[in-house]
């Protein structure tokens, strides 16, 4: 049985020209079946990689104390023996399995990843209402302002431009059937049942969610919120539930907005294309539009709200000390967050007709 003795410190600095006079002494086959290391140093990866390639597939090897070298060799291992697929052909289909199954995996890695916050989540929002004391005011007001007060003008503008586009689309379908004046309706209903929260949690997916994950982001790049971990202070008392709490707070008064932004809209269009007064145009929307639609709409702000963001916040934790990483977070939290608003959305629209409401 070969047994290889290995000596002083095999890092990449100091390995020299002893991988080639290894492989030259073993030559093609690998015949070392144990492995002396009572006098071996520091150890890397690149000494490591020397070590596997010179040993045989089924040496026996105590590490004994050494268990730095059993956690390299464990990491060196899988990419020596990654195989490479037989030909082109069989090298596309891996590649495509690969992929494949990486994203699968990936999916229910999100989902778990998303369970675990949500359940911090919950214990930390408990922990607050059971001693509000731990609420930090300060920060939450500042937030409040900076994610819904300074946002009203921008979702004001868009959903009036968003009622204009549904009752000049209203105007010229109805038109022809002579029944115009269900433009008010059509723009009442549209507005205060879905586009008003939908636009106004995307405009928060946008503006909020994206700051949410660079602020905390930036802060796990700067060790911040390790040194906070150091001092006792909770992560989630002092970043998370603040954004939370503004979130919902001010997700209603934006919904609000946006209702009062795509109604004058609707508004505008109607006087200039068929010629409805404003004051007609407001005494018909009370008269027809059922107050039921507003409160379904706002129903929906502050479970969006939540979810915009717990998504902003969660993808900021999981920022490492790279840039690259908080580009791709912070790229994620504004996908995810606009996906799960319109899968939501339509989740809720389904509820309501269930429930004929």
């Amino acid at each position: 049985m070969l047994t290889l003795r290995v000596s002083g410190d095999w890092t990449a600095l100091t390995l020299g020209d002893a991988p080639a006079r290894l492989d030259a002494q073993l030559g093609e086959s690998r015949s070392v079946r144990s492995l002396d290391l009572s006098n071996l140093g520091r150890i890397d990866t690149a000494g490591a990689l020397v070590l596997l390639r010179s040993m045989a597939s089924d040496a026996d090897v105590d590490f004994g104390e050494r268990e730095d070298l059993q956690r390299l060799i464990d990491l060196v291992r899988p990419v020596l023996e990654r195989a490479p697929p037989a030909d082109s052909r069989t090298s596309a289909l891996f590649g495509f399995f690969d992929r494949f199954g990486r994203q699968v995996m990936g999916i229910f890695g999100e989902a778990y990843q998303m369970l675990v916050f949500t359940g911090q989540l919950i214990a930390a929002l408990g922990r607050t209402v059971v001693d509000p004391r731990r609420l930090r005011v300060t920060p939450l007001v500042a937030l409040m302002q900076d994610a819904g007060i300074n946002a009203l003008p921008i979702v004001f503008i868009m959903t009036f431009f968003i009622g204009a586009v549904i009752a000049l689309v209203g105007t010229n379908l109805l038109t022809t059937l002579g029944v115009e004046v269900f433009t008010i309706q059509l723009v009442g209903v549209a507005i205060l049942r879905e586009f008003g929260v939908v636009i106004a949690a995307i405009l928060l997916s946008g503006r909020s969610a994206s700051s949410f994950a660079a602020q905390i982001g930036s802060m796990r790049m700067n060790q911040e919120t390790d040194a906070m971990q150091v001092m006792g202070v909770d992560r989630f008392d002092a970043l998370v539930i603040p954004r939370i709490l503004a979130a919902l707070l001010m997700m209603p008064l934006m919904t609000f907005c946006a209702n009062i932004g795509g109604i004058a809209g609707g508004l505008v269009v109607s006087w200039a294309t068929i010629d409805i007064s404003p004051v007609f145009f407001i005494q018909r929307t009370l008269e027809t539009v059922d107050v039921k639609h507003f409160w379904i709409g706002m129903c929906k702000a502050p479970f969006l709200a939540l979810i915009i963001a717990g998504a902003g916040c969660r993808h900021g934790l999981m920022v490492g000390g790279d840039v690259q990483s908080l580009g791709r977070n912070v790229t994620s939290a504004v996908v995810q967050s606009v996906f799960l608003v319109i899968m939501f959305d339509a989740i809720f629209a389904v509820i309501f007709v269930v429930l004929d409401l």
